[in-house]
């Protein structure tokens, strides 16, 4: 995928952003103790007071980055590929990505390796998303192992196609596949974000793109020559983008296929996230356990996500388990970020989430996400706050711009409960995040949000307020917010922009009492 807007030269100053109104969409749901039902003045001021980099997410090296491209697992070390622009401060987003390139091993700590899939080294231009497989056994003629790259190239900035680039070298550079497409465009305007998988059960190559509505379905033997077979058509959610398929094993050992696809549901009142299905799939046709989708994540920015082959130190594959990874961003207000002003980059990555299937009480399947268990290994420090009771709000004694913090929230009775996150000294400026009556929330109207239009300002999830208790598990970063509800079923990731200066932590209840319990802050080295 690529879109073009507004470069550097449109992006909001940090004295715009700073003065910009971020009232909530619910902002009345808090008593003024808690949340004001105004939005709080903003300080104008056009320095940087401090680094906006992330502490313990990947954040592209310096210019810009968007689209993940699904990592591949290449010598004992995962290959992650994302979309990168090295022209973005004198071109903005229209000069075009490059495919670059990072490893890692636990896919917290990652090493750069530089450009990759390189742009306008042929007359098709800059190269867009799509999908690396290795060809193991040598279908596409570069040798057996070799790295293939399918992706979107657009010559004439309209006219979608597929083109292939291969790499002899693991991973490392490509070389373009001559100039004409593999997939030639049959003429439509939405026709991009090739995914590949290989169907060993069939012995041939399956690719999922994106076709506006609908996602198409084609078969290859040699990943040179691609045949389309069918499709899956879904409306009401924008245009698809991003699409995925996988097949997973639940606990229980049922097998499920998902597909997914990147949509901006917003307009219907859903997130702009990762939609996804549970179903079947014969090869050819995906037949959906339900019409309507799941989403991966409930916040505004997880977007263009893709999920990966989860393998141990070994190799060895996980059935049970997938990894995934989000661009912490949305198209609605991309270019807007203190990040390029402060740090000379615009780019941030959703943290690495283990996903599994899990079967619910009516008898359907969803998708659950936790943090990568690789983020255990990087714990410099941790504050152990026990269990603590909150009748209002209550400070805490603990300040940080960077760390993840866990604790069960119980009551008996009461309207809601939650966290003042990045909270500000006079307590004016913060991030809310936690539960009111059916619903799981994280607001980010009340510190500097991306969002200037004010719309988007507080994403919701379902929750049952009858338990009377539920599980946070929160990673808070310079730029960024994640919040797992109870077992990951539904997470909220949202990017927000608070001072440096803003490091205060409070608890907080509506109309009762709750203890939260086992309250526990991990901070992180990289």
């Amino acid at each position: 995928m690529k879109r073009s807007s507004l470069g550097p030269g449109g992006t909001l100053s940090r004295r715009s952003l700073l003065t910009a109104s971020a009232v909530g969409a619910a902002g009345a749901l808090l008593p003024d103790l808690v949340r004001p039902a105004v939005a709080v003045p903003r300080e104008a001021t056009a320095a940087c007071t401090g680094s906006y980099r992330a502490e313990y997410h990947f954040t592209v090296p310096d210019q810009w980055m968007n689209d993940p491209q699904r990592p591949v697992w290449i010598d004992g070390e995962y290959h992650y590929y994302y979309l990168y622009n090295p022209d973005y401060s004198t071109g903005g987003t229209t000069a075009g990505t490059a495919w670059r390139l990072a490893t890692s091993a636990d896919l917290v700590s990652f090493t750069d390796r530089g450009i990759a899939v390189p742009k306008d080294t042929t007359p098709n231009g800059d190269v867009w998303s799509g999908s690396a497989v290795i060809d193991t056994d040598n279908t596409a003629g570069f040798g057996a192992g070799a790295v293939i790259v399918l992706a979107t190239m657009a010559p004439d900035e309209v006219t979608q196609a597929q083109y292939l680039y291969y790499s002899t070298d693991g991973g490392r550079t490509f070389t373009p596949h001559g100039t004409d497409p593999v997939l030639p465009n049959p003429g439509v305007r939405d026709f991009r974000d090739p995914k590949v998988i290989r169907d060993e059960e069939r012995g041939r190559w399956v690719m999922t793109l994106a076709e506006n509505d609908k996602v198409g379905f084609y078969h290859s033997g040699d990943l040179k020559s691609w045949t389309y077979v069918g499709g899956f058509i879904k409306g009401g959610i924008g245009v698809l983008e991003c699409p995925d398929l996988f097949r997973i094993r639940a606990a229980d050992g049922t097998w499920k296929w998902v597909l997914g696809v990147s949509a901006n549901g917003k307009g219907s009142g859903l997130p702009g996230t990762y939609a996804y299905w549970t179903g079947s799939f014969d090869g050819t046709t995906f037949t959906p356990d339900l019409s309507d989708p799941q989403w991966l994540d409930h916040g505004w920015d997880w977007y263009a996500a893709v999920t990966f082959e989860k393998r141990d130190a070994g190799g060895t594959l996980d059935p049970a388990a997938r990894y995934a990874i989000g661009w912490m961003n949305h198209w609605d207000y991309a270019n807007t970020t203190p990040t390029i002003e402060c740090d000379g980059f615009n780019g941030t990555d959703s943290i690495v989430r283990e996903v599994t299937l899990k079967r619910a009480t009516d008898g359907t399947y969803y998708l659950a996400s936790q943090p990568v268990a690789g983020l255990d290994n990087h714990v410099s420090r941790t504050v152990n706050l026990g269990d603590l009771e909150v009748s209002g709000s209550r400070l805490l004694d603990y300040t940080g711009t960077a760390y993840e913090l866990t604790t069960e929230i119980t009551w008996d009775q009461l309207a809601g409960a939650g966290l003042q996150l990045r909270r500000s000294s006079d307590g004016g400026r913060h991030i809310d995040a936690g539960i009111h009556d059916s619903y799981a929330y994280v607001n980010r109207g009340y510190t500097v949000s991306p969002d200037s239009s004010g719309r988007w300002q507080e994403s919701r999830s379902p929750f049952d307020p009858s338990a009377r208790t539920v599980r946070l598990r929160i990673l808070i970063d310079r730029t960024s917010i994640e919040m797992f509800v109870d077992d990951g079923r539904y997470v909220h990731s949202t990017e927000a922009f608070p001072d440096p200066a803003d490091t205060g932590l409070a608890l907080y209840t509506m109309d009762g009492t709750a203890v939260f319990r086992n309250t526990v802050i991990r901070e992180f080295t990289v």
